[in-house]
């Protein structure tokens, strides 16, 4: 179906070919909306016809006009015009939104482009078994996921991966904490879910370790000697050492308490609704990144200095030299990422990899690309790092080991509660409602505020998290648009009368300004798959639950007393409903019938 936009620029494009005889291409008519202050729903700008014209704009503008009005009647649109100097500003004809808004009533997959054919695959999460997920990952998570929603409505085939930090001193400092002072604590020995046993021995190790440092220090050691010479890290990096030589008794240990965490996850996972179609693991990963830096090295493409680490000198490129292998032979956040490019583009026909990763990785994907490069992978070059910025707290930034961070179940939990406790009366004048389904809207209206929040800012900006701003029914906010979906909703269930497509009249600029953000929902949904930004959804989903609001609040629905006006008022209420429970859905929000 073509847009409005489309139809209108094609018969300017003719207009002006047969006024001017100027061959032009539509791609080059520029047409917008017209400003508040004159009467019109589209301008066209006529300024680049002028000169083959070789007359004033306003008479230009007035000449196209008269051939857009005077078009034959199954293909005219445009029902008056105004010229303003060498601006066109076109009403559009009732009948044509009457048929634009059917059209997309009875479309079943409204907005969403046909399949392209294509394979994008999507990285999002790579948690660490280390610790519990904070709310650091909530946006990433959030974000991924909305990502591969909106590039699935734009006909790619998404692929949502994962990659888990499995492996690496990290993992070695819980294990090595639960193993000094765990005394065989379990999940189900503690009643808590294994990620957040297994962060706690995270913040233990480093309790202890800057113990050891401080009693070094208080002896005459320097500060770097002494973390570098401290028993506890020492003892991390003999037990990773003997994690890649493949050590029984560590790999045993390694083993259960990533089962622990893995269960804790998946539980998160399914809070927050997000999934993935294929997980990788570090461990079974950076043994393929170390064969391709040995084959690099052997090819002259990396080198080996005298302690035996091996390197990349990136010189040349513009950037430093690299770290790939440490001097007793253990890999490296880069080397895991080698291998795991190799394995998914065998695994898939990837026709474009997105890493969803902080900023704060920008330097690390740009060595990635040319090192993937270097070793003749075609795919080096084109992977696209969606670097997001991060989020920020009231106090400050978030550090795992110290235990100061927002962990994702805590808040999640409390995001519930609040809607809970803030929708209590509204949801208490519901006729009949049980407390189980007041407790699953309070689920969807606290998860629908954390994740709009998120998801309604400019992905590459920083961003202050406030969980109270969040959860307000005013304002551009989660609640309020699921708030103006159930108000639809409730209309709907109030109208006797089923909701026909024929004898149907427009009567106000209102309903024709609501038909139009409507038709603008394909767009929007183009726009924020080029530009991957899940904000450009939320934001027009917020616009067009006030246009609604706006139109609710002006004219009556259910109490219109002529049958064509309040047939079309039911079918653009429906019509509404249907586009904002779709666009949210993009990002991952569910809609609650009623509130």
């Amino acid at each position: 179906m073509f847009t409005l936009e489309q139809q209108l620029a094609e018969q300017v494009k003719q207009a002006v070919k047969s006024l001017y005889g100027l061959e032009t291409e539509t791609d080059n008519v520029q047409i917008q909306k017209t400003k508040q202050q004159f009467e019109g729903n589209l301008t066209v700008v006529v300024f680049p016809f002028v000169k083959a014209a070789r007359k004033a704009p306003q008479m230009v503008a007035e000449e196209i006009g008269n051939a857009l009005v005077s078009a034959d009647n199954d293909k005219r649109i445009v029902d008056r015009f105004n010229a303003v100097q060498g601006f066109l500003n076109l009403v559009i004809s009732p009948s044509y939104w009457m048929q634009c808004l059917q059209d997309i009533t009875s479309s079943d997959n409204y907005g969403m482009q046909p399949a392209n054919g294509h394979l994008m695959m999507v990285e999002y999460s790579s948690p660490n078994t280390n610790k519990p997920l904070h709310l650091g990952h909530v946006r990433n998570n959030l974000l991924g996921y909305s990502i591969a929603k909106i590039q699935e409505a734009n006909g790619w085939h998404v692929v949502k991966t994962n990659i888990v930090n499995d492996r690496g001193i990290h993992i070695c400092k819980s294990m090595l904490a639960w193993q000094l002072f765990g005394n065989g604590e379990t999940p189900e020995s503690t009643g808590k879910k294994g990620d957040h046993l297994i962060g706690d021995y995270y913040v233990r190790f480093d309790i202890e370790y800057k113990k050891q440092i401080k009693e070094l220090m208080a002896g005459g050691m320097d500060e770097d000697t002494a973390k570098k010479g401290a028993p506890l890290i020492k003892q991390a990096q003999a037990m990773l050492l003997k994690w890649e030589q493949g050590d029984p008794e560590v790999r045993a240990l390694w083993e259960k308490m990533n089962s622990w965490v893995y269960a804790g996850f998946d539980e998160t996972y399914r809070m927050m609704g997000v999934s993935f179609d294929k997980i990788y693991y570090e461990s079974q990963t950076y043994l393929e990144g170390k064969k391709e830096v040995e084959r690099g090295l052997n090819e002259g493409l990396f080198y080996r200095r005298e302690d035996g680490s091996v390197w990349a000198d990136l010189t040349g490129n513009g950037l430093d030299e690299k770290l790939l292998l440490r001097q007793d032979g253990t890999s490296v956040y880069m080397t895991q990422d080698i291998g795991t490019a190799k394995l998914r583009f065998q695994d898939y026909p990837i026709d474009k990899m997105v890493y969803v990763v902080g900023n704060e990785q920008e330097y690390h994907f740009k060595v990635l690309s040319i090192l993937l490069d270097r070793l003749g992978f075609r795919f080096g070059k084109d992977l696209v790092h969606f670097s997001y910025g991060m989020v920020e707290l009231p106090n400050g930034k978030m550090k795992s080991r110290e235990g100061t961070v927002v962990d994702a179940d805590d808040l999640m939990a409390q995001m519930i509660a609040d809607a809970r406790e803030v929708s209590k009366d509204k949801v208490n004048k519901i006729a009949g409602i049980s407390d189980e389904e007041a407790q699953e809207i309070a689920r969807k209206v606290g998860l629908g505020a954390l994740k709009y929040f998120i998801l309604k800012v400019d992905p590459r900006k920083n961003m202050l998290f406030n969980p109270e701003e969040s959860i307000d029914f005013n304002g551009n906010t989660g609640p309020f648009i699921q708030y103006t979906y159930a108000r639809i909703q409730s209309v709907l269930r109030k109208a006797e009368d089923s909701i026909t497509t024929g004898n149907l009249q427009i009567s106000n600029d209102k309903e024709v300004e609501l038909i139009q953000h409507l038709a603008e929902y394909p767009h929007v949904v183009r726009q924020a798959g080029q530009e991957f930004s899940p904000a450009v959804i939320a934001n027009y989903c917020y616009q067009l639950a006030c246009d609604f609001n706006s139109f609710y609040h002006d004219y009556s629905i259910l109490g219109e007393t002529d049958d064509s006006i309040k047939q079309l008022r039911l079918l653009l209420s429906h019509t509404v409903g249907k586009v904002l429970a779709s666009g949210m859905s993009l990002l991952g929000i569910e809609m609650p019938e009623r509130m």
